[in-house]
């Protein structure tokens, strides 16, 4: 038997030129091809892995795993890195790393192997979470190392070893597609002045060309778990995901362009779609306004979000810090339960309403009507006390000036 290698397949250009070039390297190649909802048709993948070398292709359908163990932590985070990116393809690499690593050890492999580049953050998120659960497996990365300058080179010698690849010259883009939104790199989008080219969107609808009536969705939650939309019910966490998509993804909402800070230290112009994950993100933080307290509110804007899409970003999900942020937002998400209402048009999702039976929005002491119940007498001596320090640093200058 020789070198057995565990190679992460997606089917695209990098990962088939990757199976004919380890095979060359006297590798056995056996490709794991993750169904994590990037909505192909996946039964055409095992002829297509073993074509371009492969002795054997394992296809697992772990949409339901990456929706509740993955998505579902995300989204309680409210994690968005730099403010702005969703992490969808970050947040697809700790799980796939964890089933190559169970894959090698089923099949007896000491190798696994991935198509990212030496500039790219992926490379880093496959190699530390498989190391995180098996420091003794060896990593190889091909592409760090091959002799190919360019993707054109790639398309070149996979139709010379007969290798079937989608790309082309004049649609060449990269994409890694999951459940949580679609990631679209290379050509035209690696100038960051210039405006993505309509041909480069997979699951969202020029905002130009979306229904011209507006289109109202409610989402609603139990505890913490989105589990109706606009009042059908899913059993399986992954399908609301998909329908979601597809509903905002319609009216051309869910797009990001962004110049993001790579953990190499490089910056990067960064195109994706991410419908139903923004969605979902906005509407959970607008129940939480709603039934968290103040402190609590404020202290997850703060300590939580940020810290959290770094973790997830900087390949740190298998660590205490992790289980640590997620046991905080799992202990206030027994309280966010309710619906959360949107209206979609042209590219937008506007929030039109929230409603909760944890709510904490007391409408007597809100309103300005003849029901208004608050003691305004007490907001006198609240304003005085809570001036104080100011008054003293105030009273303070007043004397310098003098």
């Amino acid at each position: 038997m020789g070198k057995r290698v565990v190679l992460a397949y997606s089917g695209g250009l990098d990962t088939s030129v990757i199976v004919r070039w380890l095979a060359d390297r006297g590798f056995e190649v056996i490709t794991y091809t993750a169904d994590v909802g990037q909505g192909e048709e996946l039964g055409e993948i095992e002829e297509k892995a073993k074509k371009a070398g492969a002795v054997e292709a394992i296809i697992d359908d772990i949409k339901e795993e990456f929706a509740r163990e993955y998505c579902l932590p995300l989204m309680r985070a409210g994690a968005l890195y730099e403010g702005k990116y969703p992490l969808l393809s970050a947040l697809s690499r700790p799980l796939i790393a964890k089933k190559l690593v169970e894959v090698a050890h089923q099949k007896g492999a000491d190798y696994v192997a991935h198509g990212s580049t030496g500039k790219g953050n992926d490379q880093v998120r496959f190699e530390a979470s498989v190391w995180a659960l098996d420091p003794d497996i060896e990593v190889l990365a091909p592409v760090r190392e091959w002799e190919f300058k360019s993707r054109d080179e790639e398309i070149e010698y996979a139709k010379k070893h007969g290798i079937p690849v989608t790309a082309t010259k004049e649609k060449p883009y990269s994409y890694d597609r999951n459940l949580w939104g679609v990631a679209i790199e290379a050509g035209p989008l690696e100038d960051p002045y210039t405006e993505p080219p309509e041909d480069a969107f997979l699951i969202t609808r020029n905002p130009l060309e979306a229904p011209d009536e507006p289109e109202y969705v409610e989402i609603e939650f139990e505890e913490g778990t989105p589990v109706a939309i606009n009042g059908k019910r899913y059993n399986e966490l992954w399908k609301l995901i998909w329908d979601l998509n597809e509903i905002a993804g319609k009216h051309g909402y869910g797009r990001v362009d962004m110049v993001e800070n790579r953990l190499v230290g490089i910056k990067s112009r960064e195109v994706y779609e991410s419908p139903a994950g923004l969605l979902l993100i906005r509407a959970y933080d607008e129940l939480e306004s709603l039934v968290l307290d103040r402190f609590t509110y404020h202290y997850k804007q703060s300590h939580i979000k940020h810290p959290y899409a770094e973790v997830v970003y900087e390949a740190l999900w298998f660590t205490p810090l992790r289980e640590a942020l997620d046991a905080f937002n799992n202990s206030i998400a027994s309280l966010v339960t309710g619906k959360v209402k949107f209206k979609l048009f042209k590219g937008s999702a506007n929030i039109v309403g929230r409603t909760s039976p944890n709510s904490l929005y007391i409408e007597d002491l809100a309103t300005y009507s003849p029901k208004d119940s608050f003691d305004h007498k007490a907001g006198a001596a609240f304003t005085k006390v809570w001036s104080l320090p100011l008054k003293v640093m105030g009273r303070v200058r007043k004397e310098r000036r003098k």
